[in-house]
């Protein structure tokens, strides 16, 4: 097993994207904690796992909550002795509109669920790194952070500013043996935001729209972006720090 008893935070895993990270991790051998704030969600994906034969708990937590952050982190060093990766997953968007159509409300939550938990993730997480001699943030960006179009500003600006934090991070960070990195997944139409990213719901004509756009001719997948993270949460990846890995069918090219 590639990950074999590493200690692992999977933000926002009570579904989609995060949920399939969860369980690829889990079943290459990691211990996973299972963050979500949505109870029923995560006990669920805890449960699957552990019936899989895989190593999974669950901790209730908002990331844009630094007391809770700071407790999902103790959680994990409490139950596993120690912290090796925090996949930092969750995220949220506005619906695709016009830029001058999102409120500030909105705004101000695709910042805090998407840059903000950057921020308590680091803060928090680091010490327990340190402690370890070491470990590895792994970051869920966005295509959108790399090549943003209209309707999506606030997002894509949200996705940009977690890029670029984590290649500084990643600099900041290195003498302490801890790595920064990122993925940019392509659209998914199988999440639960995928209708706000679509601005409707996901029909034939918005699934043709988006497919058009990528250049292996098929949407991204929970495994595609999960096996991106376990690669970058083994030791096969000992040496990358301050990268992303664009899982995207070569949309951003």
């Amino acid at each position: 097993m590639r990950i074999k008893d590493k200690s692992i935070i999977v933000t926002g895993s009570g579904g989609g994207i995060g949920e399939g990270i969860a369980k690829r991790l889990a079943a290459e051998g990691a211990r996973v904690i299972v963050n979500d704030i949505n109870a029923a969600m995560g006990e669920k994906v805890v449960a699957q796992i552990n019936a899989a034969g895989g190593t999974a708990s669950f901790f209730a937590g908002d990331v844009t909550r630094s007391d809770d952050v700071k407790a999902l982190v103790a959680a994990a060093v409490q139950r596993h002795g120690k912290l090796d990766v925090m996949v930092n997953n969750a995220g949220w968007t506005h619906r695709n509109r016009p830029a001058l159509e999102v409120s500030e409300e909105e705004f101000d939550k695709c910042f805090a669920v998407n840059m903000k938990s950057i921020y308590l993730s680091t803060i928090h997480a680091v010490p327990a790194f340190r402690a370890n001699q070491g470990g590895s943030f792994i970051n869920i960006a966005s295509t959108a952070g790399v090549r943003p179009r209209p309707g999506l500003t606030w997002y894509n600006g949200s996705k940009g500013a977690v890029i670029t934090t984590s290649k500084s991070l990643a600099a900041e960070f290195g003498p302490d043996n801890i790595r920064v990195n990122c993925i940019n997944p392509v659209f998914n139409p199988d999440t639960g935001l995928s209708a706000e990213f679509a601005g409707g719901p996901v029909d034939d004509a918005r699934r043709a729209r988006f497919v058009a756009t990528i250049p292996l001719g098929r949407f991204s997948t929970a495994l595609d972006v999960a096996n991106a993270a376990l690669y970058l949460a083994s030791d096969e990846a000992a040496f990358i720090s301050g990268i992303c890995i664009e899982v995207d069918g070569a949309r951003c090219v």
